[in-house]
């Protein structure tokens, strides 16, 4: 099966649950283990890769995580929660409003795929702004980076004495940055917060682990989408003309350039005045991202 999580121990007691090659719905997770001790950083998209996520727990850790931290609201992160019954969920306040607003709506996006029997389960301990979870001698640091940037809900988890950094979406490496259900330039203003942490590896949301290259290549796109828009919308393009005549441009290594539709989209509402992270209709754009890509999105989950 594509996809299949690996583990990649990244920090002492610290490892990164990868699924390769990361585009949609292929995200990874984080495992940390200290003194019998241990938590996860986010889950997995379907049950039968939530349930290899939670072997890989336990083959780590030797019982099942006592924490489990939800990075953001979406599925591919949140979706396997209820595999992990013993752990306390934790998230930011709006990830637990958005999980339960949400419920199966991105198993919809994608029906063809075996979701299992998933049980949509919302973080029951919530936070504002920052948080800190101890486990064992591990000192992770949840930061909410709001207002928006990938979504509006965002969470990383940060281990200042690793110098490891998990940051949910915000980061995607090998794959196309996806913010609109957030903001392009508060995407960009997250990434400079997330440069003063000072991480020296960098666990992405999707994609293979890096180091703080992953925060610069992440802004030279989002600032490539962001000149797009400026330039799309005074020359009264709309945003699939715009996508069609640019194409993906220097980005075309990444997977799933069919977000630039989408990105598009939100760097057009931003250059109009509309708040950053204000709701636009996923579902037309998910219908028109389709059409851009001339066939169904590839979800390997």
């Amino acid at each position: 099966m594509r996809g299949e999580g690996g583990v990649v121990e990244v920090g002492d007691g610290v490892h990164a649950y990868v699924q390769p090659a990361g585009g949609w719905c292929l995200n990874n997770a984080g495992i940390l283990v200290d003194g019998g001790h241990s938590a996860l950083v986010d889950t997995a998209a379907t049950e039968s890769r939530a349930r290899r996520l939670r072997g890989a727990v336990l083959r780590l850790a030797g019982r099942a995580p006592r924490a489990l931290v939800n990075t953001h609201f979406h599925g591919d992160h949140t979706y396997g929660n209820f595999v992990f019954p013993e752990a306390l969920t934790i998230g930011h306040e709006r990830t637990r409003t958005m999980v339960r607003a949400a419920g199966l709506h991105m198993a919809g996006l994608w029906p063809d795929v075996c979701w299992g029997d998933i049980e949509i389960t919302p973080p029951e301990l919530t936070f504002r702004d920052r948080t800190t979870l101890h486990v064992g001698s591990i000192r992770a640091e949840l930061i909410h980076i709001g207002p928006a940037a990938h979504t509006t809900d965002d969470t990383v988890v940060w281990l200042p004495d690793q110098g490891v950094l998990f940051t949910g979406d915000i980061v995607m490496n090998g794959v196309t940055p996806f913010c609109v259900m957030g903001s392009v330039a508060g995407s960009l203003r997250a990434l400079d917060r997330l440069r003063e942490l000072g991480a020296t590896t960098v666990v992405p949301g999707h994609g293979p682990v890096g180091g703080p290259e992953l925060l610069d290549a992440n802004a030279e796109y989002l600032r490539w989408v962001q000149c797009l828009a400026r330039e799309g919308s005074a020359a009264g393009l709309t945003p699939l003309e715009l996508a069609r005549a640019t194409g993906p441009g220097p980005y075309a290594e990444l997977l799933d350039t069919e977000r630039l539709l989408p990105n598009l989209h939100r760097g057009y509402a931003e250059e109009q005045g509309l708040p950053e992270g204000s709701p636009l209709d996923i579902g037309a754009l998910f219908q028109e991202m389709t059409e851009f890509h001339g066939r169904p999105l590839e979800c390997h989950a």
